[in-house]
């Protein structure tokens, strides 16, 4: 399936001043699936909540980024941590066989899915014969 690639993996990190101000950048993990109807892509983002997201779509290319804030328990002295504040980026070119105008996202549970629907132009149909 070459319908959604991988763009560009050096610009998948954050600007240094990015990385400075939040610390370690994280490449989101991603599943893509293909439906009947269109392609389903999964990316995984423990932490992140909507408002620390943004997807963006800028002619065929679909931008996901965003950033994990610093979790902490108050009143409490950290002893050890392997989950840290974080920004990420990442970017794919979508197919223009792609519906841009009705693709969807959704978040739950750090997990965001977008739907990103084939036009119909480009979905198989039947013909009936006389």
């Amino acid at each position: 399936m070459n319908t959604v690639v991988n763009t560009n993996e050096q610009t998948a990190s954050p600007s240094a001043a990015a990385v400075a101000d939040l610390g370690e950048s994280i490449r989101p993990v991603v599943n893509i699936f293909e439906t009947p109807d269109g392609y389903v892509l999964e990316a995984e983002l423990p932490g992140v909540n909507k408002d620390g997201l943004s997807v963006s779509l800028e002619g065929t290319l679909l931008t996901l980024e965003g950033r994990r804030p610093e979790q902490a328990v108050p009143g409490a002295e950290t002893l050890y941590r392997e989950s840290c504040a974080a920004c990420f980026r990442r970017v794919f070119e979508l197919d223009p066989a792609i519906d841009a105008a009705k693709i969807s996202a959704r978040i739950e549970q750090g997990i965001l899915t977008l739907t990103l629907p084939k036009a119909e132009a480009v979905k198989p149909r039947k013909i009936a014969v006389a």
